[in-house]
């Protein structure tokens, strides 16, 4: 099978780097979607232990379709029943692009419609009841070739599970592991994170830490699929268990001046099962300091509506003072705000990355090289 996982903008290199560390050879990417094979085993895998990529999608067919009818013949020629019973709930996600199909709405009844009628030819039905499992089919139109996929992972896979309360604008999990996978941290080092609002990218680095597969206690939507052999699921849950790290770990710091910040954090940490290797504070960003000679900070610092002006400028200011002091201390912040990068000082390294769908800056300020 052709296996695509769907990454955000900036994300693709760190979803590659996984799938080779799982040992499932090169993916190159192509238009925000890593593309590799494998099979059934590799998708339960995938979904359980993937921490930057969006989902996993098998790709079912691609063929020219620059009529309705190349449309309908195309998907109608797919053998769903191998995949879906006939209590299937069918979902399209369309999307064009320069294509002659540009009214996705309408591409995706016929793709609808299509799936539909094969199954109710093959599985000799009158109609589908939609009691049963959820496949959501993408129809994508790109210069008029038409690619279908069926996603095998149904809710995203940055829904961990362990953010269940609200603040203000969370970082993506994905996102937040990503950046934390990119970063110099290794269970050896010291982590801080001084604006931890919900707690997400602390939590993603003790997981990281302690190898703890982010999928490990989800349900995925492709085991109810038809041709799914038993125990691909069960098997990587095993392998995912076999492989955590339980010994000790450098400290994981984890701070915010908000009361209710810190008390969610708590939560979502306890939910995670890393809650004893946070070490949270109510504090100012500026306060923080650490005993650890070598450590990475990592932090998405407030922008746009959380402050404004000079309260905002201000804050940047401390902020580079604040991370300075720590000469051996490499600093990954990710920022929405358009002077962060004047305010901050000019970074080792900067990459474009989303946030949702708010384009930021993620800045690299590298650490001293450590001494012998």
């Amino acid at each position: 099978m052709v296996l695509q996982i769907p990454a955000a903008t900036g994300i693709e290199a760190a979803v590659k780097r996984e799938i080779e560390h799982m040992g499932l050879g090169h993916a190159p990417a192509i238009r925000g979607r890593v593309t590799l094979e494998g099979d059934w085993n590799t998708v339960a895998r995938l979904n359980v232990f993937l921490r930057a990529g969006e989902r996993v999608l098998i790709v079912l067919k691609e063929f020219p379709a620059t009529s309705f009818d190349e449309l309908f013949a195309g998907v109608f020629s797919i053998p769903w029943e191998e995949y879906l019973s006939a209590h299937a709930r069918v979902r399209i996600d369309g999307k064009s692009v320069k294509s002659k199909l540009a009214a996705i709405k309408a591409a995706g009844g016929v793709a609808q419609k299509a799936i539909v009628e094969r199954l109710r030819e093959r599985l000799h039905v009158r109609t589908l009841d939609e009691a049963g499992e959820r496949a959501v089919v993408g129809v994508s139109l790109y210069e008029d070739v038409a690619t279908v996929t069926l996603d095998t992972t149904g809710e995203g896979l940055h829904r961990r599970g362990y953010r269940v309360l609200t603040y203000d604008a969370p970082l993506r999990e994905t996102t937040a592991a990503a950046i934390v996978e990119d970063s110099f941290y290794r269970r050896d080092k010291a982590f801080c994170d001084p604006f931890c609002g919900s707690g997400t990218i602390p939590i993603e680095a003790a997981l990281y830490a302690r190898n703890i597969a982010p999928g490990k206690s989800r349900e995925f939507d492709f085991c109810r699929f038809k041709c799914v052999p038993q125990g691909v699921l069960q098997a990587a849950r095993a392998e995912a268990e076999a492989g955590e790290y339980r010994g000790p770990i450098a400290p994981v710091y984890a701070s915010d001046l908000s009361p209710r910040a810190v008390a969610i954090t708590r939560e979502h940490a306890r939910r995670a099962g890393v809650l004893s290797d946070l070490l949270l504070a109510e504090q100012d960003m500026r306060a923080f300091t650490a005993p650890e000679r070598c450590g990475v900070l990592v932090s998405n610092p407030p922008y746009g509506e959380r402050m404004k002006g000079e309260d905002l400028a201000l804050l940047y200011r401390d902020l580079r003072s604040m991370f300075r002091a720590l000469p051996d201390w490499s600093a990954y912040l990710l920022s929405g705000y358009e002077d962060c990068e004047r305010l901050l000082g000019r970074p080792d390294k900067r990459r474009l990355l989303y946030n949702a769908d708010l384009k930021c800056s993620l800045l690299v300020y590298f650490g001293k090289k450590p001494r012998a």
